[in-house]
């Protein structure tokens, strides 16, 4: 959610601005803006609501220049004050300084309120304008942008990734990091600021990771990096390995859908030195591992989205196979309420991006509780400030992914989940040579399987059609199937905005079952498995309701075709752990083509960010 890059460099780094915004934009925004110092020491700024294209060409029509070595920009995602020019980054103040920020300042009220009163002017309704005002205020006494800055953010309460410019110091770049991403990258020919790596792909791979707290003053061949006392320190430079084609769309017409088809070597990726022939690598998950998941008696999964989903999923392995107790709960409501915790827990943080607001406070606030516990980030990007805060690490190596609706994240998030499950019923004695052989095998044929079920698109691609005057759908499944069916909701209601709900196919009759009528379609999941014949009882229910059904089933389900359904088989001989992953895919490619038959934004749907980074 949101984006900053800036940075100071020997060329001009306006295109590098605009690029590395474009790049940003998976994030989510709904306008974006860009400050440079002139040669005379001038701020030169230009802001335009929507795509970043339309700021580029706002700059090519200004008779002004935007040729400088010095700027910052940013994509904004309406918090306070709608979507408009004026509330749109960078934000100025007496034409000294200018700041970014990425956050929420939630004591901004009471410090505008002061601001005003010594005489502070106000140009938008955000939060982030009082930020620069603030480090104008301390820059008046202290003569140094960096302590400004230091003095400035200890009255800040809230999140903030923040990049300052001065045109009193028109050789440096000021950036601070509290609990929003924010790195450096380090180029041949200047030095960068940025919310992603992605950003600088292109002129760098260098990068340091900045921790909650760190002050960076950047120069064009100099970082210095300060805590929030103004104490140097020194952080590791990390060299990336994200290449710039992994970014690119290829012969793909959207992310997701490129994406999507990724998912057999994003799975394979995910499994790689993880697993042998036989066996599930315990040192995957850290070299303690093994050691604290023998000791552990409960488990409780904190996620957000996508990701609660993919924990829904593993409450039923870890109960079913590992035989150990499992809570899950969505991450903005377990931070806020008393929760009874037992020692000897293993909290499991589920993220794609490592940067999720709710799912970052909720560790935070478990490892300040005075109990015998343990942290594990299951997460897809190795830098992020979850997998620093956590105990132990576990990397879905899904690869970048820049469509908004998760798709590849969600299917490795499985895997992930899967191989854990494994270990920890080893270490418990509750799995046996031969079970963990069994499930290895099935783990092992899941880039093939999900390949031939991709093969299904046209025929998933015809049954889209049949949406485009639809507005409300029903998810059923049993089991595991639940979670899975409220994942193809979600995927529906992101891209097509079509109302979707998703509910286990036996509760259908406690309520729901009222909303089903000849407009209402029924999708639901038919593994085989222990349940099938309650979902054909299901089944029937639905058809007495005229709806239209249609129906995603093993090929050995058999499923008897009634009026008004459609029945797609998915593959065969699926088990309890690669029935969910594989189930998934036709969801995924059949939201996909509702929303282009819904011409709506696939990548970037409305009101909805990538990574929310805000609470």
């Amino acid at each position: 959610m949101c984006g900053i890059i800036g940075g100071i460099c020997r060329n001009n780094i306006t295109p590098i601005l605009i690029d590395g915004l474009k790049k940003l934009e998976y994030r989510g925004y709904d306008s974006a803006g860009i400050i440079v110092l002139t040669k005379n020491n001038k701020f030169n700024r230009s802001r335009s609501v929507g795509k970043i294209n339309n700021l580029e060409q706002k700059i090519k029509n200004k008779k002004t220049t935007f040729e400088s070595k010095i700027g910052i920009a940013h994509n904004r995602w309406a918090t306070h004050g709608e979507p408009s020019n004026r509330n749109a980054h960078p934000h100025i103040c007496n034409n000294v300084i200018s700041v970014v920020h990425n956050g929420i300042i939630e004591n901004f009220a009471k410090l505008k309120a002061k601001q005003k009163k010594k005489g502070y002017k106000f140009t938008s309704d955000t939060d982030t304008e009082v930020i620069v005002h603030e480090i104008h205020e301390y820059l008046q006494s202290e003569k140094n942008l960096v302590k400004a800055v230091q003095k400035a953010v200890k009255n800040f309460e809230g999140s903030y990734g923040i990049g300052v410019i001065s045109n009193q110091y028109p050789n440096q770049v000021v950036a601070v990091k509290n609990n929003s991403p924010l790195i450096i990258g380090i180029g041949k020919d200047g030095n960068f600021i940025a919310s992603d790596q992605m950003a600088l792909i292109n002129v760098t791979k260098k990068f340091i990771y900045l921790k909650d707290g760190d002050i960076a003053n950047i120069g064009i061949d100099s970082i210095s990096i300060f805590d929030k006392n103004c104490n140097p320190i020194k952080r590791q430079t990390k060299i990336s390995k994200l290449k710039s084609g992994q970014i690119s769309l290829g012969n793909y017409k959207h992310y997701m859908q490129k994406e999507i088809f990724e998912q057999p070597q994003a799975i394979q990726d995910t499994l790689e030195s993880r697993i042998t022939k036989k066996s599930v690598l315990a040192s995957a998950f850290g070299y303690q591992a093994e050691k604290i998941f023998s000791k552990i008696k409960h488990i409780q999964i904190i996620a957000c989205g996508t990701s609660y989903n993919a924990g829904l999923v593993a409450k039923y392995w870890l109960e079913g196979i590992a035989k150990i107790s499992t809570n899950v709960e969505v991450a903005s409501e377990y931070r806020y309420r008393n929760p009874i915790i037992f020692d000897d827990t293993l909290f499991i943080f589920i993220s794609q991006s490592g940067e999720t607001a709710d799912t970052l406070a909720a560790i935070k606030t478990v490892k300040k509780l005075d109990k015998k516990i343990y942290t594990l980030s299951i997460c897809n990007c190795a830098e992020s400030s979850l997998t620093r805060e956590s105990k132990l690490t576990f990397l879905t190596h899904a690869g970048p992914e820049i469509g908004v609706a998760s798709t590849k994240a969600f299917t490795t998030q499985l895997a992930s989940l899967a191989l854990l499950t494994v270990v920890i019923g080893k270490c418990h004695n509750k799995i046996s040579k031969q079970q963990e052989a069994k499930i290895v095998d099935g783990l092992n044929k899941l880039p093939g399987l999900i390949s031939k079920t991709l093969k299904q698109e046209e025929q998933i691609k015809q049954l889209a059609k049949t949406f485009k005057n639809k507005f409300n759908a029903i998810f059923i499944g049993r089991g595991s199937m639940h979670a899975i069916a409220m994942e193809g909701a979600l995927k529906l209601k992101e891209i097509s905005y079509i109302h979707a709900e998703a509910y286990p196919a036996g509760e259908l009759k406690h309520g729901p079952i009222a909303l089903i009528d000849k407009d209402t379609p029924v999708i639901a999941i038919a593994p085989k498995n222990d349940l099938l014949d309650k979902l054909k009882s299901n089944l029937q229910e639905v058809k007495s309701r005229g709806s239209k059904m249609i129906v995603f089933e093993d090929e050995k389900s058999q499923i008897t075709k009634m009026q008004n359904m459609t029945i797609i088989p998915t593959t065969t001989n699926l088990g309890v752990i690669t029935a969910p992953i594989i189930f998934t895919i036709p969801l995924q490619l059949l939201s996909y083509h509702v929303a282009l038959i819904k011409k709506t934004n696939v990548d970037q749907p409305r009101n909805l960010a990538k990574s929310v980074t805000v609470e």
